[in-house]
């Protein structure tokens, strides 16, 4: 059974406000560490509440900073501090002067000028500041196995702060935040590019369609190939290695991707199938199906050739080697599921109303005859 972060933090919020926080906490190799002073840019929205129960499970001090606009009421034991992002908006950042913290996670930085500011800010009053940024900072995916080392995206327009039309602007502005991050507090800037976040709590419920589909049994439609790659990461697993990063004041860049050994679409479905126990086959469909199709998408999934080859195949050796471990991917599925489960019904009603999608039975029968 999956815990629930938003019940256990308030849990943990009362035995903190009774028995007076222990002066080292302890991480997760079990070894007795100073008592850090945490501060998150953010904290409401999906991977906060998870970095928060990492944290004041090793005994942490958490602050938030944020507009108090999203799920205002999730933390009331915790000190919230009020401000926006943007220093020249309202009050901005004035609520973090003068205060000092160990430790910055910053999940809400879009745009350099933003990150920039809260960086200069903070960086005399902070040890370390970890940058949450995104796979999508990487300007090339056609290629296969790229490190950190790999050449990032670039916009013409670095002042732009709007993420476009397709969200073409989105990899860009990460790469120009993470810059703004190491120039403010050179060498104390640990930046991490997560791929596809997943597991309870993911209110997009991207990865979670493939488990709800293959739930559903019946001929599935899958596109590609069944050894073709794919990337993604448990929120958990995420959120964990981050406190970690901030225990042991490891710094750099690290591709935040899973798992360990290369996932493919067929073990996940194949994997959601045996979690599920349904009756589910699946046909596999050609990459050019989008020809007959170019409305149809399939969440999480790129095709492996052309200029996407490379994007779910990031090397994570460096994160490994920094502590980043993976649960199995089983796990993941069957808390998507539970947590799926319980939310209201017509949250649920309208997730299940996009599965299938549209044209899935028009799109196998043509695979099923062009294969005869």
């Amino acid at each position: 059974m999956i815990r629930n972060p938003y019940i256990s933090l308030a849990l943990a919020a009362v035995a903190l406000f009774l028995i007076a926080g222990p002066a080292f906490a302890e991480s997760q190799d079990g070894e007795d560490i100073p008592k850090l002073k945490i501060l998150i840019l953010g904290g409401t929205g999906f991977i906060g509440p998870w970095e928060i129960e990492a944290a004041q499970a090793h005994g942490h001090e958490i602050t938030l900073f944020n507009r108090g606009k999203s799920r205002p009421d999730l933390y009331p034991d915790l000190e919230r501090l009020k401000g926006d992002r943007d220093p020249d908006k309202d009050d901005g950042l004035s609520a973090l002067v003068g205060r000092e913290f160990d430790v910055v996670i910053d999940n809400s930085g879009y745009y350099p000028r933003h990150v920039k500011a809260s960086a200069e800010l903070l960086g005399p009053n902070v040890r370390q500041y970890i940058y949450v940024s995104s796979i999508s900072a990487y300007g090339n995916t056609s290629i296969v196995g790229q490190d950190e080392t790999a050449v990032l995206a670039t916009m013409e327009d670095p002042t732009i702060e709007e993420m476009g039309p397709q969200w073409e602007n989105y990899g860009p502005l990460k790469a120009l935040c993470e810059k703004a991050a190491e120039e403010a507090m050179p060498g104390r800037v640990t930046v991490v590019r997560p791929t596809y976040i997943v597991g309870p709590g993911d209110h997009t419920h991207r990865f979670t369609y493939w488990p709800l589909r293959v739930r559903e049994g019946g001929n599935v439609a899958v596109p590609g190939a069944p050894d073709d790659p794919i990337q993604v990461i448990d929120v958990r697993d995420l959120t964990e290695w981050i406190i970690h990063l901030a225990e042991q004041n490891i710094t750099g860049i690290y591709n935040g991707c899973g798992p360990a050994h290369v996932l493919t679409m067929g073990e996940v479905v194949k994997t959601a199938k045996s979690v599920t126990g349904s009756d589910a086959t699946f046909t596999w469909l050609s990459t050019n199906f989008q020809d007959a199709h170019p409305d149809v998408y399939f969440p999480i999934w790129t095709p492996y050739e052309g200029q996407y080859k490379g994007f779910h195949t990031f090397n994570n050796q460096n994160s490994i080697k920094a502590g980043l471990s993976f649960r199995p991917l089983s796990e993941t599925i069957g808390d998507l599921l539970e947590q799926f489960d319980s939310l209201p019904e017509e949250k649920r009603t309208e997730v299940m109303s996009r599965i299938p999608v549209q044209g899935e039975a028009e799109m196998i029968d043509a695979a099923n005859n062009k294969s005869d």
